[in-house]
């Protein structure tokens, strides 16, 4: 597994392992599956598709929308299938969700109550979500602690699951977790890598310049695209996907696209900073640095052999 924050270099890496190793890409990103979302997802292109190959990109309509246990279902599909050939699956992305989902386990939860949600979106709008943040603390704390006091879908969700059923989320997964059979690192081996700058500020500097070429690579002119299709919405998860969210405000009429530019670019590193809080307490990790301990940036040569020293012996 490969992961990091985003414009970490996750997907050069990766692209290098798998000419050094014998191993199969699966990507582990929750935009990249969504076809017609190239440029603000920084989906490789196909050019370096070409060079290696990534399983689960492209593979649903921006109108279906895409969950962490559907992720799960297709990544063990994707796994037994690069087993069954004689290779290693090589999972890369920066969704520490589905990381998660695959490594714990999902545990079934009740169906979306759209009355629940209308009502907590409501209060939201009316609180905040740092006030839902708390609400949600009282009746489920291990379940906020685990969850930015900002990420509205995710808190809605865990509210919602309690007021609608009764039981929190820690208390579905906990029983679940018991009645389930091995999980999934006890039925493999699973070697775990983080790529990332040591200095911080670098990484936001590669989230403003990406961003950056991603508006003369024509990134309002995809999000037009897909405004202008009139069978989606920004209250699908595609349309949340950072970047997009900010870029169809301004088609709406919401904000000015250098207003639109700030926010991508603010968001994105909220988005970094989330990623980095999942890392942060992650078991079993090996960090690989883009940077020695002087600053200085390192080569995608000197990158590739610390990562492959970083992996334990048979890992491969």
């Amino acid at each position: 597994m490969l992961m990091g924050p985003t414009a970490s270099g996750k997907t050069d890496l990766a692209s290098e392992l798998y000419q050094r190793l014998p191993v199969e890409l699966v990507s582990v990103d929750s935009t990249l599956v969504y076809r017609g979302m190239d440029i603000g997802t920084a989906k490789p292109t196909a050019a370096e598709l070409a060079r290696a190959p990534h399983r689960l990109i492209d593979i649903r309509d921006p109108a279906d929308p895409y969950s962490a246990a559907d992720f799960v279902a297709d990544a063990e599909r994707e796994i037994a299938c690069i087993h069954a050939s004689g290779r290693t699956p090589l999972l890369v992305g920066g969704t520490m969700l589905y990381f998660k989902a695959l490594l714990d386990g999902l545990a079934e939860m009740p169906p979306a109550d759209a009355e629940v949600r209308a009502q907590i979106e409501s209060d939201a709008a009316e609180l905040g979500w740092p006030a839902i943040h708390k609400r949600l603390a009282e009746v489920d704390p291990e379940c906020a602690a685990d969850i930015h006091p900002n990420h509205s879908q995710r808190l809605s969700r865990a509210l919602e699951v309690y007021l609608s059923s009764g039981e929190t989320m820690t208390e579905l997964r906990r029983r679940q977790h018991a009645e389930r059979g091995p999980a999934f690192n006890e039925r493999f081996h699973v070697s775990q890598l983080a790529i990332a700058p040591r200095d911080r500020k670098v990484l936001h500097q590669r989230i403003e310049t990406r961003f950056a070429k991603m508006l003369e690579a024509g990134l309002v002119e995809e999000v037009a695209r897909l405004y202008n299709r009139g069978d989606l919405s920004e209250d699908l998860p595609a349309i949340r996907a950072v970047g997009y969210r900010q870029v169809w405000d301004h088609l709406a009429g919401r904000l000015s696209l250098d207003e639109s530019v700030e926010r991508g670019v603010i968001a994105t590193r909220q988005l970094a900073k989330r990623q980095f809080t999942w890392l942060k307490g992650w078991e079993g990790l090996n960090w690989v640095f883009t940077q020695n301990n002087a600053g200085k940036s390192l080569s995608l040569q000197e990158i590739v052999r610390f990562s492959l020293n970083s992996l334990p012996s048979g890992a491969i």
